[in-house]
């Protein structure tokens, strides 16, 4: 039994559905523990299977194109790059009241550098500027352009423009409207004018893991990347770094001041998406 896609309810996906399609298409996997992982994502809801595999299932129609995404692309990327990344094992189909494609990956051990206990922000900040570089050296041919696939990361911030010039207007006294529009303005004129690169996408601190030892060991949900502008992998200087771990990553990522002033405008857009003042970060007015 399939679900109306449009009509779906994130809700139903708990740890019942994930055993019924398990025993309906991967019934060598159904009897291994089903646990929800901590913490959870919005596009996708994610369960530790047994102790080696996870079950990943986008939570709503828009979210589905990241599956095929993810199974076509990761395993080519892997080798090329310093850590761990969600590796797939097998693709589900819609069944059991649920809609969508949906993936079975290996689980990558580790805490999430939100919660974690980071052992050196500086080591830190210069290993994920490690990471990403790495992931920008990869031959992009054949890749992902940008699309509604990751919500249009790695192309023009212009497809944004009117949407972040009405939340800033809607925020009010909550943000400093004229820092805010400064920032989106200096975004839209430093023009991309770069090779394509591939792009991770949303590199924040729930993506990245860490280690018992303190350091960044994997990184985790590619469902966002894609082939083109680097800028919108940089918004970890504002969202989770500061100081000098925040000065670590800049110099190591090494590059240009257009690419830092579209990664502020990238920052800014998410921290408009999410709506709350409290959301804002006045560091967002100044270069890293």
């Amino acid at each position: 039994m399939t679900a109306d896609a449009s009509r779906f309810d994130a809700s139903a996906i708990d740890k019942s559905l994930v055993a019924r399609l398990l025993s309906a298409q991967f019934p060598y996997w159904a009897g291994l523990a089903i646990r929800p992982a901590e913490p959870q994502g919005h596009d996708n809801r994610t369960f530790r299977l047994g102790e080696a595999l996870s079950v990943r299932l986008p939570s709503a129609e828009r979210y589905v194109a990241q599956v095929e995404k993810e199974q076509a692309w990761l395993p080519a990327l892997a080798p090329h790059l310093p850590l761990p990344i969600p590796a797939p094992v097998a693709r589900g189909a819609p069944g059991e009241g649920y809609p969508f494609k949906w993936s079975i990956n290996h689980w990558i051990q580790g805490e999430t550098a939100r919660t974690a206990r980071i052992a050196d922000r500086v080591r830190f900040g210069v290993d994920a500027a490690a990471f990403l570089r790495a992931l920008h050296r990869i031959d992009p041919a054949g890749g992902p352009s940008p699309g509604p696939h990751c919500f249009w990361r790695g192309g023009p911030l212009t497809v944004y423009d009117s949407r972040v010039r009405e939340d800033i207007v809607a925020l009010g006294d909550t943000v400093d409207g004229g820092a805010a529009t400064e920032v989106w303005e200096a975004a839209l004129a430093a023009t991309w004018c770069g090779a394509a690169v591939w792009f991770q996408g949303d590199m924040v601190a729930n993506n990245l893991l860490v280690g018992e030892d303190g350091r960044l060991c994997a990184v985790i949900d590619f469902g966002c990347s894609g082939v083109g502008d680097p800028a919108c992998d940089l918004t970890l200087a504002w969202t989770f770094l500061d100081g000098e771990a925040r000065d670590a990553f800049r110099d190591a990522i090494a590059l240009d001041g257009a690419t830092w002033a579209r990664a502020r405008g990238w920052a800014l857009w998410k921290a408009l998406v999410l709506r709350g003042g409290d959301r804002w970060h006045p560091e967002l007015a100044r270069s890293p």
